[in-house]
Formats: C-alpha cells, structure tokens, sequence
C-alpha cells in the first residue's frame, strides 16, 4: 500500500502564518512535499491509523537509524521496556484555593514543569484526592497533549508541585536520566510524536510508548549519561536555593510582609463595586484604576520606610539602558543561516529549545540593536503575562530575544543581580504589573519598566550579598546547561549515531 503524507501544517519553521505578536512570518523558499511509502502491515500495526503524521517521513527516518543502529533496541514502555511504570494523574475537579490557605499546595501545568525554577499561579488542598497528582524525584515527565513530548526530569524543585494529569510519568527501573536524554533528542521526539492521534486536541496515551525503541547502549553509558543529568539537575536545585537565600536577604533587611498582607482592607465594597479615592495631585497622568491600586501605594510606603533609597529602574546606577524592540516582519530560515529567536514564554527555561532563526543577512541590522542579549541582561515580558523575570544565562550569548520581552541593561554586574531578585520577587512583580496599559492587549514598554520602583538597602554589605548570590545562582545554571549538552552529546555519539 502506498500512502502519500503531505501537511497542510508541516514541521518547519519557514510556514507562512500570522501569530499573536502582530508580526509576519515571511516565506522564504518553496517547501517540497513530504511523501512515503508505507506497507499495509505497519497501517494495521499502528491501529489502522491514516493520519499524515503517523507516517512522517521524519519520523520514518528515525525509526530506521534507531532499529538499524549499532544496538539493539528495547521498547520505551513495557513488559519488557526500560520504562518500569508509565501513567498520568487522573481527571478531577480543580478547586483551587489561596496560597495562604492551611496544606495548600502549588499546581503545574505541563508548559510551566518545563521552567527551570516553576512559579505556581494556582494552587490547590493536598490530601488525599491529589494523591496521583504528585511527583517523584528522578521519574521524568512527558506531555501529552497540546505541545507533544516536551520532557523534563523531576529534581528536588519540581517535586515539591503537584503536576498537570497532562503530563505523563516514566518511571524507570534505572537510569532515568539516560531515558530523558534520549527524549530529549530530535530522534527521541520525533518517534515519540510519530504517535501522536486525536482530530482536535491532539494527545498520547502510555500504550503508545510501547511503539518506541530505544537503544540498549552498555550499562557503563547508561550510567553515565543518568548520572551527568542528575548533576545537571542538581545544580538547578541549588542555584533555585541561591536565589531563595538572595529573596530572603531581602526579606529581611526590608522586613517585608507576605503580599496578602499588603492587599488587605485597602478597597472600600459599596453596592456591589470596588472603590479607592486618589488625590489628584497623585493621578501621573493616569486615570485607569489598576495603576492606583492601594496595594502598591503600601508596598512603596513600606519600602520607603526600610531602604535607604527607593529610585526608579531608569536611574543610571540602576540600568544603562531598556530596550523595546520594534515590530517587525520575521524572516525565518534554518539553523545554520540563522540567530536562534526566543519568545517570552520560552526564557523561564534553562535551554529552550526553539525552533525559530531568524535570518542573518535581513535581520542583523535589527538584532544589533535591538533583540541580541548577553549575559546578566534581565528580561521583562512586556505584554500576555506581564512581569516575567529572568536574567540571561551565559550560554544565551548572541540569542535574539523577542519584541515581547523588554532587556534591562544593568549599569554594572555589581547590580545586576540585584535587579534580577528584586523584579523577579512577589513585590517586584506587584510594581512592574501597576504599569500595565492597554485595551485590548495589556502591555508595558521600556518607559513604564524605567518608572518601576527599586530600594536601594541600608547595608551595602547585604546588598552585595545579594547581588552575589544571584550571579551564582546564574552560573550553576550555565553549569548545569553544560553537562546536559555532554550528556545529549554523548548519546548522539555514543548512543544513537554510533557506528
């Protein structure tokens, strides 16, 4: 039987599309239609199954230097596979609480277990009814729907969440982290969502990992693959705890409340609406409600009292400069002619793995200017979620950096890090979002991010501390970039293309 796979949507990052940045995606060159034969047989293996997708070309490809490799093969999953245990959390009613409210605890969703320090948003009563919902430490996660195969390795961070039923758990008999290298690579995603089924929202199920061979590499490269990507995810761990004891420093020299402290009795409720008086005298030109929140008036109030000096992001011994990039249209091209192209929900990950170039010759002039980041610049999504903090690792170097994110340039690296743990700081985040304007998008711009309140402390030597542990924080996290890229080196080399 002779199937034809062409897509209407193919896997390539040159398809002409309109996305939510009001941007344009240009066409650069003809796309060639994708095709393959496949036997009646494999169509019956694969549950009758006519999907374009089932029968990628890729895919195909893959499939056969894994089964042709220099060894033999083992399923992903079952009686006989390297995955002990494969499942997901079952369905359930998600009430969701405060999280000030008694055992609560943080929920993630199958994007966010991706970031390298996860920030819950919504949080939900442990106990029993979310028993399923927990992780374990070394099993390794894979969506299941809407963005296919994303994977990610539980370390001590991410264990402490309740996790998406979206994500399915591997549990391995050994050796875990050799079964997230491997899913980690091109070839590892491309088998795994060869299987990918549904008309509307696509999704895997655990049973179709029994589809997936891996390689049955010797135990000396097993070992020490896992054992690079359990250092790779302990050094995570501890830059997260760095930038715990930085946020703590913090803390305590300015003696700060939680933020639901701040947020108490400061909205008078008559009939049925939200009200708050503001003097005239304190509008700043702005007359839309969320900007004078009573809430951020305190926290300035409460900041005022504790530091030595409350400036703004824009002082010049704060930042050398904020750039907002401009609108612009996208030439996409592949790897090697392009400047790798990230997007605002991309930089909470230590090695987002994107699937965007922009060209060099058309764009140069532009990434120059304005979407080149270097090392210790701090990101500020400026529109979706606003607020989003992070500061650029050194394997970032040379990244293009969407229109989406504001770049802070700190004055100095003696203050780099300081910025980054302030803004990235609950009370950070409550100032960055009071700047927020718009009707239809909500959005800041590099002068509302110049307008953001900062203290500077009473006691430099905490300061400096603080600062300190922030930039080695940032260094664990190139650390830990290193060794898993040994470790998908090896398997490439070792593993998957090895002769």
């Amino acid at each position: 039987m002779e199937a034809t796979g062409g897509y209407s949507v193919v896997n390539s990052n040159l398809a002409h599309k309109l996305d939510n940045e009001n941007t344009i995606d240009v066409e650069t060159n003809d796309i060639p239609l994708k095709w393959c034969s496949v036997s009646l047989s494999d169509v019956i293996f694969r549950g009758k199954r006519l999907e374009a997708s089932v029968f990628d070309v890729e895919a195909i490809q893959a499939l056969a230097l894994i089964n042709n490799g220099k060894y033999k093969t083992v399923p992903l999953y079952g009686d006989q596979g390297i995955v002990n245990k494969a499942h997901y959390g079952s369905r359930l009613k998600r009430n969701y609480v405060t999280p000030e409210h008694e055992n609560s605890i943080g929920f993630i969703g199958s994007s966010e277990m991706l970031d390298i320090y996860p920030r819950p948003v919504k949080f939900m009563v442990d106990g029993e009814k979310v028993h399923d919902l927990h992780v374990k430490e070394g099993t390794v996660l894979l969506s299941r729907s809407g963005t296919i195969g994303n994977v990610t390795f539980v370390n001590k961070t991410l264990s402490k969440f309740l996790v998406s039923e979206h994500a399915i758990r591997l549990e391995c008999k050994d050796n875990s982290g050799y079964v997230y290298t491997f899913l980690k690579t091109k070839i590892g995603k491309k088998l795994v969502c060869s299987n990918i089924y549904g008309a509307v929202i696509q999704q895997i199920e655990p049973v179709h990992l029994t589809m997936v061979p891996v390689p049955d590499a010797p135990k000396e490269i097993k070992e020490r693959i896992h054992n690079l990507i359990v250092e790779s995810f302990k050094l995570r761990d501890e830059s997260n705890e760095l930038i715990d004891q930085a946020t703590a420093l913090l803390i305590d020299e300015l003696k700060l409340p939680p933020i639901s402290e701040f947020k108490q009795n400061n909205i008078k409720n008559s009939a049925n609406v939200n009200a708050f008086s503001v003097k005239l005298s304190n509008l700043a030109g702005r007359v839309d409600a969320s900007y004078h929140l009573p809430t951020v008036d305190k926290i300035v109030e409460h900041l005022k009292k504790y530091a030595k000096e409350v400036t703004t992001i824009g002082d010049e011994r704060i930042s050398k400069q904020i750039i907002l990039a401009g609108v612009f249209k996208r030439t996409y091209v592949e790897e090697e002619y392009g400047y790798p192209f990230l997007g605002g929900k991309e930089i909470t990950q230590l090695s987002p793995k994107t699937e965007k170039y922009l060209s060099k010759p058309i764009h140069k002039k532009r990434y120059e200017k304005e979407l080149k980041v270097t090392e210790n610049t701090i990101l500020v999504t400026d529109r979706g979620t606003i607020g989003t903090t992070t500061i650029v690792p050194r394997h970032w170097n040379g990244y293009a950096v969407s229109q989406n994110v504001l770049k802070l340039v700190p004055a100095n690296n003696n203050i780099a890090g300081y910025i980054y743990i302030f803004l990235n700081s609950e009370w950070g985040t409550e100032l960055i979002r009071r700047q927020t304007y718009g009707s239809v998008v909500d959005m800041i711009d590099n002068n509302s991010l110049s307008s953001v309140e900062i203290p500077l402390l009473k006691n430099q030597d905490i300061q400096n501390r603080i600062n300190d542990l922030a930039l080695k924080a940032n260094q664990k996290r190139y650390e830990a970039y290193i060794l898993e890229q040994e470790a998908l080196k090896i398997m490439d080399e070792k593993v998957i293309y090895a002769k």
